[in-house]
């Protein structure tokens, strides 16, 4: 290493649901962090991922998709996202040009172009777009908001990201990490794996499930023989929706629960134990407690 003074800094990841975000995020930390899923908002805590640029540590946060909240979770959830970008050194919006969702991106221009951090733009998905309608974009929206960069990039192929992330790097201000350098993800595991379980939920329900319901974490126990014994509750809004999600015979919740415990033990590097059960509670989106623990603020 240099003798480079460290450095340390937040950027705040925001974008339209479905950007690319979780999976950009991935990118730059080089490991699984952000949980990445086909459905939209599946973002729910502000999970951070920690990519390391030589001395640079550039905490990711990775804000839930901000959209029009009709219900308390969509409110926890938008002040989430931008109470994740009140005290960033940058804030990095991320486009899909594709899919552009005008009426999700105007609202988030809007708020953007009001905000006074350093403001990047990453157009996403430029190994499958036109370059012109590319180039039309990025000035269109460079006239709505003052961003000081555009960049190009694949979140999924990875090109052009690591020019972002050195320019991330470059931004970030003089101070000590926030983070040993093995404490790559402040998503507590517990978190963390309740988000593994979550997103084997809808990844494997596709549509048949709708947005609510929840993996609480119970308990995260670490054994003599060095494996975790992981419980986790699925919390669904209606008894109709049990059988969906237990499947027949219990196969689609073993299926669920195999994939999520296969991936946790590469994650964590240990054997894992996990235990799923179902638990119907109809008033879950009214209950305190479960925000506080997927890491959201109750508010109002």
């Amino acid at each position: 290493m240099s003798n480079k003074p460290s450095k340390c800094g937040v950027v705040a990841v925001i974008g339209a649901p479905n950007a690319g975000k979780s999976t950009l995020v991935n990118q730059m930390v080089g490991q699984k962090v952000a949980i990445t899923s086909a459905k939209a908002q599946t973002t729910r805590a502000r999970l951070l991922g920690i990519a390391l640029e030589e001395k640079t540590q550039i905490i990711l946060v990775d804000t839930p998709g901000i959209f029009a909240p009709k219900r308390r979770l969509d409110r926890a959830m938008v002040s989430a996202a931008w109470e994740g970008a009140t005290a960033a050194d940058a804030v990095l919006l991320v486009v899909d040009p594709l899919k552009k969702r005008r009426h999700e991106l105007e609202p988030l221009l809007e708020a953007l172009a009001k905000r006074p951090e350093r403001k990047l733009l990453a157009l996403n998905k430029v190994d499958k777009a036109a370059k012109e309608p590319l180039l039309e974009l990025a000035q269109e929206l460079t006239g709505k908001v003052d961003f000081a960069e555009v960049f190009f990039i694949s979140a999924y192929t990875g090109d052009g990201v690591p020019e972002l992330k050195a320019h991330l790097a470059g931004l970030m201000p003089e101070g000590e990490w926030h983070y040993p350098e093995d404490q790559v993800s402040d998503a507590s595991e517990r978190l963390m794996a309740a988000e593994i379980t979550r997103e084997q939920l809808y990844k494997q329900l596709h549509d048949e499930l709708p947005y609510d319901s929840a993996v609480r974490p119970e308990s995260y126990l670490q054994r003599g023989d060095g494996s975790v014994e992981i419980r986790q509750q699925i919390v669904i809004g209606r008894e109709s929706q049990k059988p969906i999600v237990l499947g027949k015979g219990g196969s689609m919740i073993k299926s669920i629960g195999e994939a999520a415990r296969k991936e946790l033990s590469e994650v964590l590097g240990v054997k894992v134990h996990l235990f799923l059960h179902v638990k119907v509670d109809e008033k879950w989106a009214d209950d305190k407690e479960i925000y506080e623990e997927i890491g959201l603020d109750w508010g109002r």
